[in-house]
Parts: C-alpha cells; structure tokens; sequence
C-alpha cells in the first residue's frame, strides 16, 4: 500500500563526515544572496545546482549532509568520488544501502561550495514528488546553516544567506533572540509544553524545518509528557528507514520564548521509528514547519542564537485532517472538455510542474494530459473513510469544481475546508464515476 510521503526528517548516523575546505561563500563584499523559495505543506522548497544540473531541494535544519533520493530516468546529474556506504535515520526500516560523493559543486543564486559532500539513495520508494506536487530531488541542511547566517522569511518566502563577517547584528524589532545548541550538526532550542493538567512541561526541541508537521513529542511519563486521552492512531510519514506511525492529538499550548501558541497540533511518534537511537537523552521531540513558518526566523549557528518574530502566519489555524484521506499525483491522464476555439495544439502550460499538454481537436473539443490526483491514504472511522471513499480513487471534481486546474495542496485544501461543512467528491473507480458525500467532522 503506497502511503503519503510527508514528513521530511531524514538524519545520517554513525557516518565518516568529510569536513569540506572551503565551505558555501559568497563573492567578497557580498552581504548576502537572496533566494525565493516555494513554501508546500509548510516546508521549503529551493533551487539548487549540483554540479551544473538544476535540482529542487528541500531545506532540512534537521539533516547533517545533502541526500539525493529522487533522480528519474530523465535526470542527469554527475557526482564524484563514489563509495558505498551505509545509512539509516527515521523509520521502522533497516538500514540501507547508498552511495557517498565528495569534491561535488553546490550552487545557490552566488552562494557556492565546490567541494561539498552529499549522499544518493538509489531507492525509488523514497520519493517526496508526488505528495508535494513538484519535483523534489533531495535535501539540504547543516552545511548551509553552518557557513551562513540564514534568515528564512516563510512570509515572503524568501531565504537571505548573510556574510557572518558583513552581517548587521542590531537587534531586530518585536523579535527574540533565544540561545540555540548545536550538537552533532543539529539544532535545538527550549520550549514549554503546556499539558492537559495545567502543568508546563520544560521540552528540549530538534528544530527541524524538513517536517512538515507542527509538534512531535517523544512519550516520556516520567518527564511529564504523557499522551493525552483524546488521541488516534496514525500514519505520520515517510522517513529514510522507513514508515512512521504515531499517535495524532493535541496540547494545550506550546510556549517558546515570549511566543506561546495555544491548542497545538501534536504527535507522539512510536519508539520503533526511532531505532537508530539508543536513547533519547534530554531531547524531548522536534519542532517543523507547521509551527516555524508562524515566525520569520534568524539562525546564527556561530553564536548559538535564534531570533524569532511573528509573521501573518501566527495567528492561522493548525490544519488538521477533517475528511480523513492522503492524496497524492499519481501520472497523468486525459480529460477531453468542449471548448469555442481554434484548432490547433496548445503549448504546456509552465505553471504545472507536471506538465499539462493541450491538443484542440474539430469538433471544439479540447483534449489535455494532467496529473491524475488519487487517494493515497485514508484514516479508519474517518468522514471519508464512513462515506466509501477508498485507497487508490482517482479525484475527478470537489463540491462541483474539476480538480486539474488546482495544485495538489489547493485541493487538500477545498477537502478540508473547515468543520461542519458538507464536501462532496467525484470520483473514478474501475472505469466508474463515482460521488461521495461527507460533513467534516472536529478531530479533537
């Protein structure tokens, strides 16, 4: 059964790292190299070239070195100095088999490194495309944080690499710098967690950009950090080892610095998912993207400091999964739809990474390739799930609406709309139209 792939945490452990000689620069007397990116399912989405090929990768404070994992039959890239190595991170998996490079160019906008590590993983079930609607080919973390101050302004969706030696330091307005620990190429800060009982909880947190999910939590008693009552089990992701499964549910309130975010959305993780770790030390989980991307954040790993400030992400909902279902692109199909127009063949559309070719017949006819969306995943006594919906359904329309003119996360999105209203889909099954109908329903 081929699950949603979303949660971005992929660590290496008990590797030989390389230290590159140089490191990511910039030009002298540049003070610093702005990058916009793409914010999908809360995580960030860059345009990196690795060794002259243009790639997508996803910014992952919570990784030690560049991983590609997704390279196509149509991708070429050319990697140096191969050795086989092996590797495991999260999952429920064995490790794995991959291969090292190093002496590898990296390239973002002027920002450069021409000697720098990365790792390949050759298995194509690890593939984070079609949960994100675009093309993504790796990771990238630790080595770029290392060398640069990093302001990530999940507003504007931009990313500013600041020359250390150049960068104006002043304090920043309505923002709060908070001490930031760096240990073995990870970043972690102190929160609170405010629980079920009243009592607050002190957390050490990975802060972890690469997951998309808000809060995860280790299960520990004895710290005070017990799973609240009102709970379900859950598929919580995809991670280099393997699935992670969890429970999903809810705090109080999360509390970092001055900043506190009430009613979080959280996650306690299974213990299998976490084999590569003989114990959790005082670590007590990991904060993603769901919660980052409320602030526009400095990280200053040279000075061990995180300066944070609200954005007019703060005060949005945490998105829960009301309908209960996971979807995916799975190829493409065709549509064929009445157009008045001319014939002829129009040109693919560049706004769809997955390509949308449009051929317009006699009879004012349009005939089009587009991503087919299927159900993915789907959660037991969920809304969906109660209505009939099932595993590998291809979504046609939502409440009336064809769904190939939407991205991926637009679509998750009119799903999930908000709770109490009625959604009603068209779907293909065995060559059959289908229609469901279901009312969203309050997780917690």
């Amino acid at each position: 059964m081929k699950r949603n792939l979303h949660f971005f945490t992929l660590l290496l452990v008990a590797l030989p790292f390389l230290v590159s000689a140089q490191g990511f620069q910039l030009p002298k007397d540049q003070k610093f190299q702005k990058i916009r990116f793409e914010l999908i399912n809360n995580l960030i989405v860059v345009p990196v070239e690795v060794n002259g090929s243009k790639l997508t990768f996803v910014l992952d404070s919570g990784v030690s070195k560049p991983i590609l994992f997704n390279l196509s039959d149509r991708d070429s890239v050319q990697i140096n100095n191969v050795s086989e190595v092996t590797i495991m991170g999260l999952g429920d998996g064995e490790p794995m088999q991959a291969l090292k490079s190093n002496g590898n160019a990296f390239k973002l906008g002027k920002a450069k490194n021409y000697n720098q590590d990365l790792y390949v993983v050759l298995d194509r079930e690890i593939n984070f495309s079609p949960s994100l609607g675009i093309p993504v080919h790796g990771i990238l973390g630790y080595d770029l944080f290392r060398d640069f101050i990093v302001e990530i302004n999940y507003h504007a969706q931009n990313i500013k690499l600041h020359n250390p030696s150049l960068y104006d330091d002043s304090p920043k307005k309505k923002s709060r710098t908070l001490p930031l620990s760096i240990e073995k190429r990870k970043a972690y800060i102190q929160g609170t967690v405010l629980t079920e009982s009243a009592e607050n909880v002190p957390v050490k947190l990975l802060v972890d950009t690469g997951s998309s999910d808000a809060l995860w939590l280790f299960h520990q008693p004895e710290k005070g950090l017990e799973i609240p009552e009102n709970n379900y089990e859950d598929y919580l992701g995809r991670g280099l080892s393997g699935h992670i499964f969890g429970r999903r549910t809810k705090v109080s309130g999360i509390r970092i610095g001055d900043f506190e975010l009430k009613d979080a959305k959280a996650a306690f993780p299974y213990r299998e998912s976490f084999t590569y770790l003989k114990n959790f030390g005082d670590r007590n989980g990991s904060v993603g993207g769901e919660i980052l991307k409320r602030f526009n954040i400095i990280f200053d790993y040279s000075r061990g400091e995180v300066t944070f400030k609200k954005n007019g992400n703060y005060k949005t909902p945490f998105q829960y999964n009301l309908a209960g279902i996971e979807l995916q692109h799975n190829g493409l199909r065709y549509i064929a739809e009445s157009i008045a127009g001319s014939n002829g063949i129009v040109k693919n559309n560049k706004d769809n990474s997955f390509g949308n070719v449009q051929i317009l017949l006699e009879n004012k006819t349009r005939l089009s390739l587009v991503p087919e969306i299927v159900v993915s995943g789907i959660r037991a006594g969920s809304p969906a799930a109660e209505a009939g919906l099932q595993e590998g359904d291809v979504i046609l329309a939502v409440n009336g609406k064809r769904i190939h003119k939407y991205k991926l996360q637009e679509v998750l999105k009119m799903i999930n709309e908000k709770e109490g209203k009625r959604i009603r889909v068209l779907i293909e099954r065995y060559n059959k139209d289908l229609l469901f109908s279901f009312v969203l329903k309050k997780v917690f």
